[in-house]
């Protein structure tokens, strides 16, 4: 939308289809590199798409706190809870 509006900046290259797939490969392939655990990669001929299996965790992801498990009852529930034990 904004190139319509402000039109091509003067003296800017187009970069052309093949320019744009081969950047955007090294692109990715710079991104995955340094990857410990490697994604899969789902290629699907019939839509034309390639897709990513991800490991459910990355490195990088272990050393984050676990998510707050939601059945495990919050500190104002538990004392709502004592107080009908003892009613």
């Amino acid at each position: 939308m904004l190139k319509f509006l402000f039109g091509k900046k003067p003296g800017a290259k187009v970069e052309t289809q093949r320019e744009t797939f081969e950047r955007l490969v090294k692109e990715l392939n710079e991104a995955i590199e340094p990857l410990a655990v490697k994604p899969r990669v789902i290629v699907d001929p019939n839509l034309g798409t390639i897709a990513f299996a991800t490991p459910e965790q990355f490195p990088d992801e272990a050393l984050a706190l676990p998510k707050p498990n939601d059945e495990a009852p919050r500190e104002d529930q538990s004392v709502d809870a004592d107080a009908q034990k003892a009613a």
